[in-house]
């Protein structure tokens, strides 16, 4: 009789081998909407205070790797990043390098939708 073989492929923690056998931190993804605003001195009612802004460079900072990804012309973008907690700046200047919110955290295996308002600094 011959003794028996037994193959196991265990993965740990969402992390698996890849094609090149290294392995992938697992991702989550994140899409949304670039709004600047204020766009006027005053506010009125009946009256967008904001609007999309188009061709922002958001900077996505976590334990020294940095993402950026570039809104469209409609002011909407899309990312995949690993899991974990960002920090996110702009391209924007003098004003607006902070949008809101300015920490996101991207959960693996989750699509989720975070809408950022950058200030225009108009008073």
């Amino acid at each position: 009789m011959k003794p028996l073989q037994v193959i196991a492929v265990v993965t740990f923690l969402g992390l698996a081998p890849s094609a090149t056998g290294s392995t992938r931190a697992p991702h989550g993804r994140l899409a949304g909407l670039v709004t600047r605003s204020p766009i006027t001195p005053v506010c009125r009612a009946g009256v967008p205070c904001g609007a999309p802004d188009p061709d922002v460079v958001l900077r996505f900072a976590s334990s020294g790797l940095v993402t950026t990804t570039r809104s469209d012309g409609h002011g909407r973008y899309r990312i995949e990043l690993p899991a974990g907690t960002y920090r996110v700046s702009t391209s924007q200047t003098p004003f607006g390098r902070i949008p809101d919110p300015a920490v996101v955290r991207v959960r693996a295996g989750q699509s989720e939708t975070v809408d950022f308002t950058v200030d225009t600094g108009i008073r």
